[in-house]
């Protein structure tokens, strides 16, 4: 059923859902949202399944049609909006009816909201997701598979569950500010016997900046250099936030659309709750690693995923 026409796309805006599972034996990238965090509670506002896809809004600037009455939400990144001129504030569900435009300006911190729909909205399935993965050029909107959304793409919507009376919002204390300067915590891995102690106290102490080469694949860091062994590793499967130190010591945090393989060492991963803040962060934001448990840091993702039931 036809429920948005897009106005404005904004710098990039992405259909995504939870991602794609058991492909990167194929060279394939998960994709799936950035900031999982704001799109659970955007599916949850609305009653939907926790994977229904969603929008995945790029420091805003965008602007939906409505072509029938719709229930939506808003999460994430705080991009002022309104409807119709009308302002709406963000962590909530509302009710955009036919004709009505609803309009994000450019975030005030933060880099992507999650704009949902009761039901979902409809792309391109591919091995069980409708994730964009440019790279890849899988998923997306039908009509152009693999690709942002363009000017005048119409969104539809996937049938509805449960029928939507009243708006619902977020509890202050449920909801993200994204600062500036984040402490992301770092799972060592087996490679870590490999670096010495003065590097390891290099990459806990010492800050490291966000540069402005960072996208869905990657986050590239600038700081003090961490030296590696020389040699490298054979290549071998990358897992999500793993954290590579290439020759020139500055670390690389790789992202949903990453390369299935690599060669580099890494040190370490960052954890599931830490890659949710990270997938917020701006260039020039500062970056704080702290070595994390990994029994601890399981337990808190495992009540993140019974909280949403994933």
């Amino acid at each position: 059923m036809k429920a948005l026409l897009t106005v404005k796309p904004g710098m990039q805006t992405l259909i995504q859902d939870t991602g794609r599972y058991r492909v990167a034996q194929m060279g394939l990238s998960c994709g799936g949202p950035m900031d999982l965090h704001a799109y659970c509670w955007a599916n949850r506002l609305l009653g939907n399944d926790i994977s229904s896809p969603t929008l995945e809004i790029t420091l805003g600037n965008a602007a939906f049609k409505a072509l029938k009455d719709c229930w939506l939400s808003l999460t994430g990144a705080p991009m002022p909006a309104d409807i119709d001129g009308k302002p709406l504030h963000n962590w909530r569900s509302f009710l955009l009816k036919k004709g009505q435009t609803l309009s994000l300006s450019v975030a005030r911190s933060g880099m992507r909201a999650y704009l949902a729909i009761e039901g979902g909205f409809v792309g391109a399935d591919v091995f069980n997701s409708a994730a964009t993965v440019v790279r890849n050029q899988l998923g997306g909107h039908p009509s152009h598979p693999g690709e942002a959304l363009n000017k005048g793409d119409i969104l539809q919507q996937r049938p509805a569950s449960s029928s939507i009376d009243k708006a619902q919002w977020v509890e202050r204390h449920f909801t993200r500010h994204y600062d500036s300067t984040l402490n992301i915590a770092v799972i060592e891995s087996y490679q870590a016997k490999d670096f010495s102690d003065h590097t390891k106290r290099v990459l806990y102490q010492k800050p490291y900046t966000l540069t402005q080469q960072c996208n869905r694949m990657g986050a590239f860091l600038e700081g003090e250099p961490i030296q590696g062994h020389g040699d490298g590793v054979i290549s071998e499967g990358i897992a999500l936030g793993a954290i590579q130190l290439p020759a020139n010591g500055q670390p690389i945090i790789l992202l949903n659309d990453r390369q299935t393989l690599g060669g580099y060492p890494k040190i370490g991963c960052v954890s599931k709750l830490s890659l949710m803040k990270l997938g917020q962060a701006r260039p020039g934001d500062r970056i704080q690693f702290y070595r994390a448990d990994l029994a601890l840091e399981t337990d808190k993702y495992r009540q993140f995923v019974r909280f949403f039931g994933l």
